[in-house]
């Protein structure tokens, strides 16, 4: 078992490796519940207790689970996860669940929760599992919520709308109106809408690594320069 670096594992789980923009993966549920803030952040939260649990249990069963068998118990657990989080939505969350629908129970197969199951998990410690869940699933959460702000502010002129579907009727007053009397953009709150942000967000992520690492080859040379040395003989008389 290697030795972990937990701030490898925040820079992955965030930016270097993230599951929206660089992994591509859970595409399904990325796209199809991301037209709102309200959406994207129950998803996204799902997600993360789903992913950050189904760690911590695997993690446990690791050297119990016979080689056969891992891959069905991973998805066993996961699918256990979900029926948890499912009921628990249904219970105290009832209408987000309903305009979530069938996302939720999705998030069984969603290939970042078993992929880091099975990669990370299965080989590391109940403390790194759950930190590689936690960073993987926040990483993921927070791009279905800018997916979802930029949505909905272009298609709507508004943000934080519907809150209350998520944290009950303190939050029914969060809404922001940035554009009044805005008359709306479909392109935005549809389908395609929600390929052309994510694209510019995957573009405007691999500029910003292109961009670090001009810099890091600009710094290189300077910090690689070796330092003169200058040797002085003394004469004793």
């Amino acid at each position: 078992m290697s030795t972990v670096n937990y701030r490898d594992l925040t820079i992955n789980g965030l930016w270097k490796n993230n599951p929206g923009l660089v992994q591509l993966l859970g595409l399904c549920p990325l796209l199809g519940v991301s037209n709102s803030t309200v959406n994207a952040l129950g998803l996204g939260l799902a997600t993360m207790l789903v992913l950050t649990c189904s760690n911590l249990a695997v993690s446990l069963v690791r050297g119990v689970v016979n080689t056969a068998v891992r891959l069905p118990a991973f998805v066993m657990i996961i699918a256990a996860l979900t029926t948890c989080i499912e009921l628990l939505m249904q219970a105290f969350t009832y209408e987000l669940y309903q305009i979530l629908g069938i996302f939720i129970p999705l998030i069984t197969t969603n290939c970042v929760i078993l992929g880091r199951a099975d990669g990370f998990a299965a080989k590391h410690g109940p403390l790194a599992a759950v930190f590689d869940g936690l960073m993987m699933g926040l990483g993921f959460c927070l791009v279905l919520v800018v997916l979802g702000g930029t949505r909905e502010l272009f298609g709507t002129g508004a943000l934080l709308a519907n809150m209350n579907l998520l944290f009950g009727p303190a939050a029914a007053d969060w809404q922001l109106t940035l554009v009044r009397d805005y008359k709306g953009f479909l392109l935005a709150i549809l389908p395609p809408g929600a390929f052309i942000v994510l694209g510019l967000l995957i573009a405007l992520k691999n500029r910003i690594d292109h961009a670090l690492a001009e810099r890091r080859k600009a710094e290189a040379p300077q910090a690689s320069a070796p330092s003169r040395r200058v040797r002085v003989t003394g004469v004793i008389e």
